[in-house]
């Protein structure tokens, strides 16, 4: 098959994928208003759910078909750091002011059990390269606390978005009004199986690309195969914030690293049956987990500074740390954060020294 057949590849599922994405995010937003679910929630399960199967088919497909799991786990942990990065771009993009002063204090719950998952991951690397005392079990006691710790972050995220589903915008109950909810379900199902497929596809085409450009198995599930896997996350963010769903947006983005870490990793274990998993995995990945890490808890800082987005827009507050870039001189231009400009550079970084150390 020939590089430029593959690229023509590459590019059809991106297509497919963002095509699709704009009609799962609306389909999305309507259940989550219909069900008085909340934004953040529908976000978390519906939105990550949808838009993180592709790490697990192509983490599972890793195992099964190349016995590969430092690519299953370098896809996975190097799609955290592609999620973070997508808030940075938010950032840059969204015309509304900052996107982290648009969104409810779930958020920052979320981005919390972020850490707390992404922690788990770098101690189930640390432990199994220093001992084998647990080599026997057919799944890591490591990746079954992972998996438990998803599931009482999926409760804690419901009971918070409930806590807060009075708080909505007095217009947010009439904005769907002429939708109904089984037509929302419906569509929210096919455009779901299609960003999939197209995801699965992309994944595909992206891996051989690797292959044939002869990069290393760490840098290419860290930061190849990452980026083709979570293209479905940041085409259904940036769909989330032209409907002006900026909520939607943030929880589907960090959703998905609780989804990657919590299941995705748990079932990448269970499936590999040719010893550890967590041994056959690169310590290069602990440069991963530190740097999502230290991108989340930026996020944290800033969620953790700014009033929510309905105090702003009800203050008019200014906003002076939103800056033009220096080279957009006429036109709506692009503005900047602080968070976003770390953000940005702490992936750019990550990929610098995983490519120098794989």
């Amino acid at each position: 098959m020939s590089a430029a057949f593959l690229w023509l590849q590459l590019a059809a599922a991106a297509a497919l994928i963002l095509g699709a994405s704009t009609f799962l995010v609306r389909s999305a937003d309507v259940i989550a208003l219909k069900t008085g679910l909340g934004r953040t929630f529908a976000g978390v399960v519906l939105l990550a759910t949808a838009t993180s199967l592709p790490e697990l088919g192509t983490g599972v497909g890793s195992i099964v078909l190349v016995d590969d799991p430092d690519l299953a786990a370098g896809d996975a942990l190097g799609s955290n750091i592609f999620n973070l990065l997508i808030i940075g771009l938010l950032d840059l993009f969204y015309r509304e002011g900052p996107i982290l002063s648009r969104v409810g204090p779930t958020s920052t719950l979320v981005a919390a059990l972020g850490i707390v998952l992404i922690t788990l991951a770098a101690v189930g690397l640390v432990v199994h390269h220093q001992t084998s005392a647990v080599s026997g079990w057919y799944v890591s006691p490591v990746s079954v606390v992972m998996l438990l710790v998803f599931l009482a972050a999926m409760y804690m995220i419901y009971r918070s978005g409930q806590a807060r589903e009075n708080e909505s915008e007095p217009d947010e109950e009439n904005r769907y009004a002429a939708n109904s909810l089984p037509r929302a379900v419906a569509v929210y199902a096919v455009t779901a199986a299609v960003v999939i497929a197209g995801a699965v596809w992309l994944a595909y085409a992206g891996e051989r690309i690797a292959e044939d450009m002869g990069w290393e198995t760490s840098f290419v599930g860290t930061q190849f195969l990452a980026l083709s896997t979570s293209l479905p996350e940041l085409a259904a963010s940036f769909a989330a914030i032209r409907i002006m769903a900026p909520e939607l947006a943030i929880s589907n983005v960090l959703g998905s690293n609780l989804f990657n870490m919590g299941f995705v990793i748990f079932i990448d274990d269970a499936v590999y049956t040719q010893g550890v998993f967590w041994t056959r995995i690169s310590e290069v990945h602990l440069l991963t987990t530190a740097v999502a890490i230290l991108m989340t808890a930026v996020v944290i800082v800033a969620l953790a500074n700014r009033p929510t987005g309905r105090m702003q827009r009800t203050a008019q507050a200014p906003t002076p740390e939103r800056r033009r870039l220096p080279w957009m001189k006429h036109g709506p231009g692009i503005y900047w954060t602080p968070e976003a400009v770390v953000l940005i550079g702490l992936y750019a970084l990550s990929g610098l020294l995983v490519f120098s150390l794989s």
